[in-house]
């Protein structure tokens, strides 16, 4: 037996609800900007929707629901850097999500350091393991939202968190988003190779 939901009769608020419930987890784009009014004035913020969007170039996105300081200072200054949202840094980033006015940075509201970056204005999270300093590419509208595609020019990983020449997810320890008010970790982590059509079935 299941429920059907239908979006055309519910409130939106509703809906998006029970979205953000089932497509779980989603990890965070801790977004750090330079404000559009004030380019002393650094902003950062975390978005749940956010991927990978192309490998060639380089390009990640995330959305903004609604007409938020990252966006615009993203849309006025055409940078932005992703800072991977780790473990430790939880309580600072869900500070980093109050409504703070524009002319307020969250890394000065919530005390939040801050290091330059190498290839675009915007600062990175210091104490964050990794940082995507991009490019804006482009952006596209869709009904309350704005998707924010941006070129990967730099990416800066801390020493620590490689093992093997790469990233490691132990060490990483990202968090993600669920649904309502709750947040997920990595957990337990399976090894599983992909099967080569040659190989397949498997024996």
């Amino acid at each position: 037996m299941r429920i059907d939901f239908d979006p055309r009769a519910m409130d939106t608020t509703a809906f998006y609800r029970l979205l953000t419930a089932v497509v779980v987890p989603r990890p965070i784009a801790w977004v750090s900007t330079v404000s559009a009014v004030d380019p002393f004035t650094a902003n950062l913020a975390p978005h749940s929707f956010f991927t990978v969007a192309c490998t060639d170039p380089p390009i990640v996105q995330f959305t903004s629901v609604g007409r938020k300081d990252s966006l615009r200072n993203v849309e006025a200054t055409g940078e932005f850097v992703v800072n991977l949202a780790s473990e430790p840094l939880f309580e600072q980033i869900n500070a980093s999500a109050v409504d703070f006015p524009a002319h307020e940075g969250e890394f000065d509201a919530v005390g939040i350091a801050r290091e330059p970056s190498s290839r675009v204005k915007p600062p990175r999270v210091a104490a964050s393991p990794v940082a995507l300093e991009c490019r804006l590419h482009s952006t596209l509208g869709i009904g309350n939202s704005t998707l924010v595609l941006g070129e990967v020019v730099h990416a800066a990983v801390r020493e620590d968190v490689i093992v093997d020449g790469r990233p490691d997810i132990r060490r990483l320890r990202p968090l993600a988003r669920l649904g309502g008010d709750e947040w997920g970790t990595v957990g337990e982590v399976h090894d599983l190779a992909r099967i080569a059509y040659r190989d397949w079935p498997p024996s």
